[in-house]
């Protein structure tokens, strides 16, 4: 009689990703790589941030110390959303202060000056790092590429920097909307080759962040974002239909149901959401990603536990990537994320994750087989 091997990282993220039942969750963090850890301060002590995301040595190296120092299930390349902007020709500024784009679009004529570009030529440097951090991790632990969502991505460009209501951007899509579709078309149009590029590079699956769509009416998102986001994942399916397409959206709850339609494979989304609510409403076919309080964990150790399982539990272990509903905030403290991860790569508990079945998923046939909890690696994030 044969026993099924264990799954190791990249079958267990997949498998998430297409909705099965799985013994544990895979587990990442969003902003992994970032100024909690004192391993990265270190570096950016002496680099700029722009710096180490356009020098893969060094991306490469902060991309992998959340891997090697806190068992990740996923590592994400180090990078920033406002990379295509500067390579579709805007000054990027990016510092401590937040990003700032000097020249921002502001008209058709600004929008036919910024040229699509190719990948491996002006944004060279990230494909670069993910093949060096998918040489480092192996064939069993998944490497995840990311870009913005064409109406984030837009928010920035049109505004300069993150303001408060985005009072610019919205005032250019209201009076000159068709205007504004060039722009986000344009936008999905550089984004497609982008992340095509790191997918080809050894992404396992890429992440679209629409971190400001919650800041539009449901009919303003339909119209507007929801096409561009659909046209990019459209164009990731008929070309890579086994990569899997994450969507993350934040303050989005309005909003869901359109998300939906976006054709993603997986919906991340934030604290405020229902999980097992929407579950109910969107059926098994789409996987959910999220969605603890990156607040949390500040909280002490049993509520760090109680939140992290009660996440778990939400879903059964069915279609689920557990996160937090947005990236780890600054001053967390290193041990309290190390608690949120070994919780949440506990096993599914069999009585939770029978309650799946009943919204129409079978379990596969290794659900029984814990996962290895070792890469193999000689790096990473």
């Amino acid at each position: 009689m044969t026993t099924s091997a264990p799954l190791n990282r990249k079958d267990l993220f997949l498998r998430a990703c297409r909705g099965e039942i799985l013994p544990r969750l895979p587990v990442w963090i969003m902003r992994q790589a970032g100024r909690y850890l004192p391993e990265y301060r270190a570096i950016r002590a002496n680099h700029a941030f722009l710096e180490v995301c356009k020098t893969p040595d060094l991306a490469v190296e902060v991309s992998l110390q959340p891997f090697r120092l806190l068992g990740v299930d996923a590592v994400i390349v180090f990078s920033d959303i406002l990379i295509p902007a500067e390579a579709m020709g805007l000054k990027l500024e990016l510092g401590d202060a937040g990003p700032n784009l000097p020249e921002p679009v502001r008209s058709k004529r600004d929008i036919e000056k910024l040229r699509l570009f190719d990948p491996e030529v002006e944004t060279a440097f990230l494909p670069e790092a993910i093949r060096r951090i998918a040489r480092e991790v192996g064939p069993t632990v998944p490497v995840l590429g990311f870009a913005a969502a064409p109406w984030t991505l837009a928010c920035y460009m049109v505004e300069g920097r993150t303001k408060e209501g985005f009072a610019t951007v919205k005032s250019f899509l209201l009076s000159e909307p068709a205007t504004f579709r060039a722009l986000l078309h344009r936008i999905a149009q550089a984004t497609i080759p982008y992340l095509i590029a790191q997918i080809a590079a050894g992404a396992t699956a890429v992440q679209l962040f629409d971190t400001w769509c919650g800041e539009l009416a449901l009919p303003d998102y339909e119209q507007f974002a929801l096409p561009a986001v659909q046209e990019i994942i459209s164009a990731l399916a008929t070309s890579h239909p086994q990569t899997p397409v994450i969507y993350y959206t934040k303050a989005s709850h309005h909003l869901l149901p359109a998300i939906a339609r976006s054709g993603a494979n997986v919906l991340s989304v934030d604290w405020r959401v229902d999980m097992r609510a929407l579950r109910e409403k969107l059926g098994p076919k789409i996987a959910i990603q999220g969605n603890v309080d990156p607040a949390v964990l500040f909280a002490p150790p049993q509520e760090i536990r109680r939140a992290t399982q009660e996440a778990m539990a939400a879903l059964g272990g069915a279609g689920h990537i557990l996160n937090l509903g947005h990236g780890i905030l600054q001053h967390t403290p290193v041990e309290n994320a190390k608690l949120f991860l070994e919780t949440g790569q506990q096993l599914i508990p069999q009585e939770v994750a029978a309650t799946s079945v009943g919204v129409g998923l079978a379990p596969p046939a290794a659900a029984h087989a814990a996962p290895s909890t070792h890469a193999t690696h000689g790096t990473r994030s």
